[in-house]
This record gives structure tokens, C-alpha cells and sequence, in this order.
């Protein structure tokens, strides 16, 4: 399925139907009065999370989306019917702007959770509600108001407890293979992977968590190139990066510059993403040349009180070791937020004003 992260599309919810212009002609009924009922109201555009789905794919092939109208009011007082809603079901992580102005209007995650993007506009009166002691064939009735209608921006971010990040071909698309079920493409050259890919970790029966494997990102991916900052994008909700590094893999790169580059893009994109914390690791030990450069490749990271965990995606070795140390970190980070939360005043309830009686006995409400 070809993954789609981001959508434009046009919203407009039903128009209401109109009132009602309409007397009672009935036998034995001698001066019925006014009987045009309600327009119905129009149908609202809502959008549902569906966690069942992983792309906005469906987005891209139709952009134009309005909800059904609502029925015209009749006579003997009988209303329209109200137009159904329009459901569009979209994958959980989904923001939704308002690309006019670009305002956020909901940021969807939970499954099932639903928001209205476009209500449908309101059913106009009947004559019924017209008449008065001095108009009692009252010959006006209300119009059905239009529905809202907006440009909406859709951004897909992967929901993941941890990401994988670092430069292309540094083996993270190996390693989500080794830990998951996830099956990315692997292959021998640079950007192999050319979509973010979810896998589920299992450690126990009651330990498991999400890991987002994202394209490599190269300098200057924070302005976008290659693509970066779509790829950075779904390490926003992550709380956990794992840094993934090897030995060189060109001319004046190395696992100490690489760290230093990558961060920087994070900084540049968004600070609080380069402040979350970091595990990192340094790949491929599986090659002889790189066991045997360990301590010189190393040497920067331990002057500056880094420490660096040492891995082979390709043959395992290590990678429980890493497991383990990702799981007690979102441990320690869920302590954080939990302690964080706890520690948050709870608002005081503004008191109500009590209702004040006026000489005549009768009550009302304090001004």
C-alpha cells in the first residue's frame, strides 16, 4: 500500500432545508392557522480514526467532500428530514489544519475518536412559528442557512514510543526486521527506505512497545531536503530516539560528526525533538574492522560522558542489551510525565452566584 502522510482536500457541510409556507384546509377544522413545518438540517462532514488504517491514501484520489442537504419543511406541521452525516475515517496520528488559516482544529489519535471538520448549516422555520395575536396567517417562512465549508490540510504522524534515526544505510531498517515483525526493504545502498515503518517489540507478556524506523536523514533535512522534514515529522510524538551510527561510510564522515550533524537538523526542526533523550548506538560490530576501532571510534562520546552501546542488527548481538535499555527509559520517561501531571495544580471551580430575591419574594439570578 503506498504510504500518503499528507492530504488537501475541500469540506462543506449540507445546507438546511427550508421552511415552510402552509394552512390547514381540513373539514371540520374552521380557521386551521399557518401548518409549514422546519426545514431539516444539513448533514455535517465528521472525521472518525480508524485504527485499522496507516495512510491517508484515500485522500489523494478524491479531494471534494460535501454532506447531504436537509429536506424542505411540508405542510401539517411536518418537518424535513435532516441530512445524514458525512463520515470520513482517517488513521490514527491525523492532525487536521484549517490550511487557510492554518489553525490546528483537532489532533486525532484515539480509536474511534470522532470531530466534526464541517457542521451542516441550520433548517429554516415554518410559518407555524410566525403567527402572533395580530398576524395569525402569518405568509413568511425561513430560509435554510448554508453548511460551513473549509480547505482542510491533513498530516499524518506515526504514533511509535521510540524512533530510529540517523544517517541512510546505518542499518535501522535492519534492526526493526530483527526486533518486529516489520518487514522493510534492506538492500546495500543509501535510502533504501523511502517511507517511515511501525513495527510492535514484545519483550514479555506485559512489555511491548512501538518503534518508528524513518527514512535517513542527511544535513540540511530540517529546510526539507531529502525529504527531511516530512521524516522528522514522525518523530514528534516518540519519547524515546534511538541513535543509530557506524563506522564512516565516506569521506569525512564519522560516528562522532555524524551524531553531531543529526542533531543539529533536530535542533534546527525543533528543539524540544533534540532535547528528548537519546540511546546511542553504533552498528554493524559484526565487521572485523569496526570490533577493532570500537575504542577509537568511541573516544569522543565517553570524553563528554556519552555512553555508546555497541550492536550487530545484522547477527543480534547486542540488541537485547538495547531492548531492555529503550524499555527502561520509557519507564523513567512515563515516571516523568506521570510526576509532571501530579504535580500540576487542579483548577479551583469558579463558585456559582447564589440566586437573590427581589421584594416581591420571587428569585433571580444575581447580576
Amino acid at each position: 500500500m503506498q504510504f500518503v502522510d499528507q492530504a488537501l482536500i475541500h469540506v462543506a457541510g449540507g445546507k438546511g432545508g427550508n421552511g415552510a409556507v402552509a394552512f390547514r384546509r381540513e373539514k371540520y377544522v374552521p380557521k386551521g392557522g399557518p401548518s409549514g413545518g422546519d426545514g431539516g438540517d444539513g448533514g455535517s462532514v465528521v472525521m472518525v480514526v480508524d485504527g485499522g488504517l496507516s495512510t491517508l491514501l484515500d485522500f489523494r484520489y478524491q479531494r471534494e467532500y460535501a454532506a447531504p442537504a436537509g429536506g424542505s419543511g411540508a405542510n401539517k406541521d411536518m418537518y424535513g428530514r435532516a441530512g445524514t452525516d458525512l463520515v470520513l475515517r482517517v488513521p490514527p496520528g491525523t492532525q487536521v489544519f484549517d490550511d487557510t488559516t492554518g489553525e490546528v482544529l483537532v489532533d486525532l489519535r484515539a480509536d474511534g475518536e470522532r470531530f466534526v471538520v464541517a457542521p451542516g448549516g441550520r433548517g429554516g422555520r415554518g410559518n407555524i412559528h410566525f403567527a402572533t395575536s395580530t398576524d395569525r396567517a402569518p405568509r413568511k417562512a425561513e430560509p435554510g442557512l448554508p453548511g460551513t465549508e473549509r480547505q482542510l490540510r491533513l498530516e499524518l504522524k506515526l504514533l511509535a514510543d521510540v524512533g530510529l534515526l540517523g544517517f541512510p544505510n546505518v542499518g535501522k531498517s535492519s534492526l526493526i526486521a530483527k526486533i518486529s515483525a516489520a518487514r522493510p526493504k534492506v538492500a546495500d545502498y543509501p535510502f533504501t527506505t523511502l517511507v517511515p515503518n511501525l513495527g510492535m517489540v514484545r519483550l514479555s507478556q506485559d512489555r511491548s512497545f512501538v518503534v518508528a524506523d524513518v527514512p535517513g536523514l542527511i544535513e540540511g533535512a530540517h529546510a526539507g531536503t531529502g525529504l527531511g522534514d516530512r521524516f522528522l515529522r514522525h518523530l514528534e510524538r516518540t519519547r524515546v530516539l534511538v541513535h543509530m551510527l557506524e563506522a564512516g561510510a565516506g569521506a569525512g564522515r564519522s560516528p562522532w560528526r555524524d551524531y553531531l550533524a543529526i542533531n543539529r537538523e533536530l535542533a534546527l526542526y525543533d528543539p524540544a525533538l533534540a532535547g528528548r533523550p537519546q540511546i546511542v548506538v553504533l552498528n554493524k560490530m559484526d565487521l572485523p574492522d569496526v570490533r577493532r576501532r570500537r575504542a577509537q571510534l568511541t573516544r569522543p562520546f565517553t570524553a563528554r560522558g556519552i555512553e555508546v552501546l555497541a550492536i550487530s542488527a545484522a547477527t543480534g548481538a547486542g540488541v537485547p542489551e538495547l531492548l531492555e535499555r529503550v524499555w527502561k527509559q520509557l519507564e523513567r520517561s512515563r515516571r516523568e510525565v506521570q510526576a509532571a501531571a501530579d504535580s500540576t495544580p487542579t483548577p479551583t471551580p469558579t463558585p456559582k452566584p447564589s440566586p437573590s430575591r427581589s421584594r416581591s419574594g420571587q428569585t433571580r439570578s444575581a447580576r
